[in-house]
């Protein structure tokens, strides 16, 4: 049996195919129109995973949409309405989007797959986040908690997962919504919603959480886990320009230009920028206060997300917690809630935020819907495109590029060796990566001892801003001795980069390249199965440094998606300070390459 589960029109727009209650395989969008969060139908992602499966559309028994569009129109509507006059502009542009494709998902996806009508069906948004943790994770019973921006009315839900059951129990509603919040903030800060929450998230260690008493007069927790906004400074509901209003602003002043170049004394100034500004220790000051804005806005965050959570441990009584929606991929507030909720183990879906609805939604029909048995868990994230030794050669050929074909111990000792010398290496392996990290198949690695390579990486190579933080990817059995986080190694989160834990003050400098300015890691633990080679290379590294862990990044330029095919590696490769690429078992080397 074939189902294929579809997410698209907001953000993240993805494809995923199963056979038999088997993921085959899960893509979005943008990896190939190279558009960043494309949102548009994912016709090449339903391409792939289809030849990924060696079958056509006709083959599919059900096709599944991962929400209820009429109902989401319903609240769009509804809330347009309720705020007329002022909800006008909403309105406008509502009837202009949704009566055309958006509301008419069933035919579109009727002609565009070339799948029958009574092929399709639909779940909901949150049904579809929770399905997506729940049923790839371990658990036979664990308890289910969804937060996100909004689905159809839901923001955030609460339930239980037992086998093929599963049941939602409470929700929060729009317009009352964690999501919200968060990317007010984000615009607030000069960054662009469903794209910068997670430059909010890595500008908050380089500020103070001075304003927290100012952002929780935005909202009230309640003790059964529920929380409501003041609807009073914030406009997202009756305006598409701004999501903040007045009384927003009397609380934390004007908002951050957004083009002005961020940096604080802690962050440092990159050469990119330019040469100093005359002005720089004010803009250094103006841009601290919006450091301390970061930080507060993740206080409050993680303090509502604990709060959900300790309300549905008391509920449930269970230690086990699956958890989705487009907040799991707060990594630092997944470990508070690890650390302080009652919860023993966690499981979130790499792909937590609206892509991975297309996962859950064919999930969800599968087990729920037609109560077939689950023997899925999803071990690991490379669900996507990969490209044979045969196809890298002949691109590399075509173009004539010169490259050493090298067998694998060749190569991974050549790769560690010019690492551990200094080189900064793109990295081309395997099927790539499902959700927004990237975890060794798409990713530029670097030495995590060398505290320069923050800057190296991030201003000559990726062109970001300078407080954007790297990953280690560490072997799992090595955690323990560089990370104060017991057992982390043996959650699921950890292994898709989705916790960030505290550095063991001894070991900080050890790793200085990956250790933030509040001395966390944002860990990627590595274990063997399912990702080998990876393992391997950084084993090699162990072997020739005495280091069991790489600078791990995604393998792109600044806002663009992490790069899909080898043409696209060796664009990255050409047009950045990288020093070496791999591409499967072959070798580019820049000519005069360099040793830092």
């Amino acid at each position: 049996m074939y189902i294929l589960g579809i997410s698209c029109f907001f953000h993240d727009a993805a494809a995923a195919l199963l056979r038999d209650g088997q993921l085959v395989a899960a893509v979005e969008e943008e990896r190939f129109t190279r558009k960043k969060h494309d949102p548009e139908f994912p016709s090449n992602a339903i391409s792939h995973v289809l030849a990924a499966a060696g079958i056509e559309s006709a083959d599919l028994d059900y096709v599944v949409f991962f929400e209820k569009p009429f109902r989401k129109f319903e609240r769009i509507l509804m809330t347009a309405l309720g705020t007329y006059p002022r909800g006008a502009r909403v309105f406008r542009s509502a009837m202009t989007t949704w009566l055309t494709d958006k509301l008419w998902v069933s035919a579109l996806i009727a002609e565009r797959v070339g799948v029958p009508r009574d092929k399709i069906l639909f779940s909901e948004h949150h049904l579809s986040h929770a399905a997506s943790a729940f049923f790839c994770s371990p658990f036979e019973e664990a308890a289910l908690m969804t937060v996100d921006g909004v689905g159809e009315w839901t923001t955030a839900t609460v339930g239980r997962g037992r086998g093929t059951d599963l049941q939602l129990t409470r929700e929060v509603r729009f317009p009352h919504s964690i999501g919200l919040l968060y990317s007010t903030f984000t615009a607030f800060l000069g960054f662009e919603v469903n794209e910068g929450e997670y430059k909010v998230m890595g500008m908050a260690p380089y500020g103070q959480p001075r304003y927290v008493d100012e952002v929780r007069k935005l909202v009230r927790m309640a003790g059964d886990g529920s929380f409501r906004l003041d609807l009073d400074y914030f406009t997202f509901h009756r305006s598409t320009a701004l999501p903040y209003g007045r009384r927003f602003l009397e609380l934390f002043g004007e908002p951050r230009p957004v083009n002005a170049p961020f940096f604080t004394e802690a962050s440092g100034y990159p050469s990119y920028f330019g040469p100093r500004p005359a002005d720089y220790g004010e803009q250094a000051r103006s841009n601290q206060h919006y450091a301390d804005i970061a930080a507060s806005i993740q206080v409050v965050t993680e303090e509502l997300v604990v709060n959900m959570a300790r309300a549905l441990q008391r509920e449930t009584g269970l230690t086990q917690l699956c958890l989705a929606g487009g907040v799991a991929l707060n990594s630092v507030a997944n470990w508070r809630i690890l650390r302080e909720t009652g919860f023993r183990e966690m499981y979130v879906q790499p792909a937590a935020g609206d892509a991975g609805g297309a996962v859950g939604a064919a999930l969800y029909v599968y087990h729920s819907l037609l109560g077939k048995p689950r023997s899925f868990i999803m071990e690991h994230a490379f669900w996507g495109p990969s490209y044979g030794e045969g196809e890298v050669r002949a691109f590399l050929d075509e173009e004539g590029i010169a490259y050493e074909r090298l067998d694998e111990d060749t190569l991974l000792g050549r790769t560690a060796e010019a690492l551990a010398e200094g080189a900064v290496v793109g990295w081309f392996h395997g099927p790539a990566e499902w959700g927004p990290r990237a975890l060794g198949h798409r990713s530029i690695l670097a030495d995590p001892r060398r505290a320069e390579m923050k800057e190296v990486v991030n201003t000559k190579i990726k062109y970001r801003e300078p407080y954007r933080p790297f990953a280690p990817s560490m072997l799992a059995p090595a955690v323990q001795e560089f990370f104060d986080a017991p057992g982390v190694e043996r959650q699921y989160p950890s292994r898709f980069m989705l916790l960030v834990v505290p550095v063991k003050p001894a070991r900080r400098d050890t790793i200085s390249a990956v250790t933030h300015v509040d001395g966390t890691g944002r860990l990627q633990s590595v274990v063997r199965d399912g990702n080998e080679r990876y393992y391997d290379l950084i084993d090699r590294f162990r072997m020739v440094t005495g280091m069991p862990a790489l600078l791990n990044t995604s393998f792109n330029l600044r806002g663009e998606p992490i790069v899909n095919t080898p043409r696209e590696a060796y664009t990255t490769f050409r047009g950045s300070q990288l020093d070496a690429l791999v591409l499967e078992n072959c070798l580019v080397r820049k000519a005069g390459g360099r040793r830092r």
